[in-house]
């Protein structure tokens, strides 16, 4: 069974959308944290599955903290990394040894809104300044160059002329609800096929 390890820094609902939809089907072997007070760790307690926090206030730079990850995420013989609400950038230490196996959600329809910098609320804010009508989640592999890795699901969510952050954060995070989950599986089932920057579904 594929063994799945989380990170995540607040409150962890993907990593919840995660545990709820995949329990059986992978393997949930870590869920890693940089913040000792983060939400999510609680979540994952509940649920039986082992905890570790690696803070960046420990080490000297990037690097070393991700190092430090990535020595926890091969002592567990982790397969696969989803990162649910981590806000470190990691180095690229850790995505040279975890090619293409690495996922990230976020709250747009990349590569709009998407770039360093660009997390939470501030793409919310940026979608409503830019008047678009149409925003959405996306899940993609984890490149060196922030989130512009393969995208492998994406869905659309509709911007209403009165929408603030708040509203259309929570239509969105539904949408990555959904999504997540099923790219782990399509995963799991060895049917996401990689060339060059898109991801191509095998049928089932």
């Amino acid at each position: 069974m594929l063994r799945v390890a989380v990170f995540v820094s607040g409150n962890g609902s993907n990593l919840q959308a995660l545990l709820d939809n995949l329990r059986g089907e992978v393997e949930f072997a870590l869920v890693l944290s940089n913040k000792p007070e983060a939400y999510a760790l609680v979540r994952a307690e509940r649920a039986g599955v082992p905890t570790a926090i690696v803070r960046y206030e420990d080490y000297s730079d990037r690097t070393a903290f991700t190092r430090a990850i990535l020595e926890v995420v091969r002592e567990k013989g982790i397969d696969l990394i989803c990162l649910a609400g981590f806000n470190r950038i990691l180095d690229p230490v850790l995505i040279e040894a975890f090619p293409l196996r690495i996922m990230n959600t976020h709250p747009a329809l990349l590569p709009a809104f998407g770039g360093e910098g660009m997390f939470g609320r501030r793409v919310h804010e940026a979608v409503l300044a830019s008047g678009a009508k149409v925003s959405g989640a996306t899940v993609h592999f984890v490149t060196a160059e922030t989130d512009r890795g393969p995208i492998i699901l994406q869905a659309a969510v509709p911007v209403f002329d009165d929408d603030t952050p708040e509203t259309l954060a929570q239509r969105v995070l539904a949408a990555e609800h959904r999504l997540y989950p099923e790219a782990v599986r399509l995963f799991a089932a060895g049917r996401l096929k990689v060339e060059g920057n898109r991801v191509r579904i095998a049928p089932a």
